[in-house]
């Protein structure tokens, strides 16, 4: 029984649940379909990974106050982060990662370290 290939279009004979004439057209399709998952996730990780790497650099020592412009300045996107911590007194830490920020007042900022 003669089949088409979905993903180039040559005719190709194999078991009856076959679909693709070759692994590579199978990996090459697939990677079609989930391509814009992919680039979603990867668009976000690299967010992700470039606010840890300014708030690591801008709290080398564990503790520090930091003003928002100076955040902003290195390129720092609040918006994303990868999770909150609520304190007794409902005060609210953000986490990229291990590396964390809370907001004070006047567009300040306490950025802290979790530890394990």
């Amino acid at each position: 029984m003669k089949k088409t290939c979905p993903e180039c279009g040559d005719t190709y004979h194999g078991r009856a649940d076959k679909k693709f004439c070759s692994d590579s057209c199978r990996s090459a399709h697939h990677n079609k379909l989930n391509s814009d998952a992919n680039n979603f996730i990867r668009k976000v990780n690299n967010i992700l990974r470039k606010n840890r790497r300014i708030l690591a650099e801008l709290n080398p020592d564990g503790k520090k106050k930091m003003p928002r412009d100076r955040m902003l300045a290195k390129g720092f996107d609040f918006n994303y982060f990868s999770s909150q911590y609520r304190t007794k007194d409902n005060r609210i830490y953000n986490f990229v990662y291990d590396q964390g920020y809370m907001e004070l007042d006047n567009d300040w900022f306490l950025l802290v370290v979790k530890k394990n």
